[in-house]
């Protein structure tokens, strides 16, 4: 079996992987469809910025709680309950629709509630894929993970738009409600005694601060999450930007928008199985690839056509996958089992939780500035964000980092007594110089 997909050795892998790619495509035609429809009540990027915060909001409130739940309860019977409640809610949307009664506050609330199912779901789900293929194929797990999604993306985003032309908004909701039951159907299937779970976490008081307190201990997994806040808040808001993109900059229409998400994806499903083969994981390419996405996202905000604007969005895509399944990998690896679901939950909220504050502005600002200034502030605080993050905690480990263009551009990261050894040598001859400095 080819290296990139060694983790489909594992039956209770692929069960999983068969039912997570129906739901996928499920879910992003449910993106698109919600996003359109409330285009179509409100013709506002603010609105469709709020809607998007709102569904984003639970996992900013309750990810800890998730984590908590995630680590004391088997991990298999709160997937299922997170289906039903998300299948619910669409079912509902797609209902409401269909009979011509939706209103846009039906919208928003279904979007928060939507929210409180993907906030258990998400950490739980992180956190299970370890028990399901254990240690030595995590990474090559995240990474077919996050290549499922994206070939969902790939495919979701274009058929909303054309069913959306066919049948409306409501039955491509209703779909949606349905593919649920493939999560539901491959969890059943899996066999217990093949999981490598791990005992749960005792209950006792204060276990959210000790997973808060652990994480603050840890300064090169702190540095990885705020790169990731600052990406997941201002920039990975792609739903809301390319809508405003295909609708206000080129005067497009909902097969366009859909193709847009599709284009994007091509380089997000190139991204994932990129991480997929990679054995091992370095803080340094998350933040690499963090900086490399924000630029991108400005150069897009800069294209005069639709046809140029796709074709920079693979590479959008390809960075920003890059960046998450390595920050994921980074995170799952260095924890302890104990911890995992937590800190998950922790990582997870960080990404998604900063949503409800991030799209609104972005949203707000697209309104007000224009589409593509919602991609050059969201791509522009990304950069920011995420070099601030490098320079604050590689400080507090006591490093150094110092660009380098040959043999090829790197970041080098040398501890700060070890520059201070490099200045002796040149003021102190007979000092022999450092060799092979840590690279991160």
């Amino acid at each position: 079996m080819s290296p990139t997909f060694r983790a489909f050795k594992v039956r209770n892998f692929r069960l999983y992987a068969s039912g997570a790619i129906i739901s996928n495509v499920g879910t992003w035609m449910q993106r698109v469809a919600q996003d359109w429809l409330v285009l179509e009540l409100t013709h506002s990027g603010t609105a469709l910025g709020v809607v998007t915060g709102l569904q984003f909001l639970p996992a900013l409130l309750l990810g800890p709680y998730a984590g908590l739940v995630a680590d004391r309860f088997p991990k298999r019977t709160v997937l299922t309950v997170t289906q039903v409640a998300m299948a619910t809610v669409a079912l509902t949307l797609g209902g409401l629709t269909i009979a011509g009664l939706v209103q846009t506050w039906h919208v928003y609330l279904l979007a928060l509630l939507f929210g409180v199912g993907t906030a258990f779901d998400a950490p739980t789900r992180q956190a299970f894929v370890v028990e399901m293929v254990g240690r030595d194929e995590l990474s090559n797990a995240v990474g077919l993970n996050s290549a499922s999604f994206n070939a969902a993306r790939l495919l979701g985003p274009a058929l909303a738009g054309l069913l959306i032309n066919w049948i409306g908004t409501g039955p491509v909701i209703m779909i949606n409600g349905f593919t649920y039951a493939a999560v539901i159907v491959s969890l059943r299937l899996m066999r217990t005694g093949e999981l490598h779970t791990p005992k749960p976490a005792a209950r006792d008081k204060g276990m959210i601060r000790d997973g808060m307190r652990y994480l603050w201990r840890r300064p090169d997994l702190m540095m990885v999450l705020v790169a990731v806040f600052f990406a997941g808040t201002f920039g990975l808001n792609f739903q809301m930007t390319s809508a405003l993109m295909a609708t206000s900059a080129f005067h497009k229409g909902a097969g366009e928008y859909g193709i847009l998400g599709s284009i994007l994806a091509i380089g997000s499903l190139s991204g994932a199985l990129l991480a997929a083969r990679r054995v091992r994981i370095r803080a340094r390419l998350v933040i690499g690839a963090a900086v490399a996405f924000g630029l991108l996202e400005i150069v897009s905000a800069l294209m005069p056509t639709y046809l140029t604007f796709a074709l920079v969005l693979p590479l959008v895509g390809l960075t920003s996958l890059t960046m998450l399944t390595s920050a994921n990998a980074t995170m799952q690896l260095s924890i302890e089992p104990t911890m995992r679901g937590r800190v998950m939950a922790l990582y997870m909220t960080v990404l998604m939780g900063g949503t409800p504050l991030g799209s609104p502005f972005i949203g707000w600002i697209g309104q007000v500035m224009g589409a593509r200034w919602s991609l050059i502030v969201g791509g522009g605080l990304t950069v920011l964000g995420t070099v601030g993050s490098v320079l604050y905690f590689s400080r507090r480990r006591g490093l150094a980092i110092r660009p380098r263009l040959l043999p090829r551009p790197h970041l080098e990261v040398l501890p700060q007594t070890e520059l201070l050894g490099e200045k002796a040598v040149v003021d102190t001859p007979d000092v022999p110089p450092k060799k092979d400095p840590q690279v991160a």
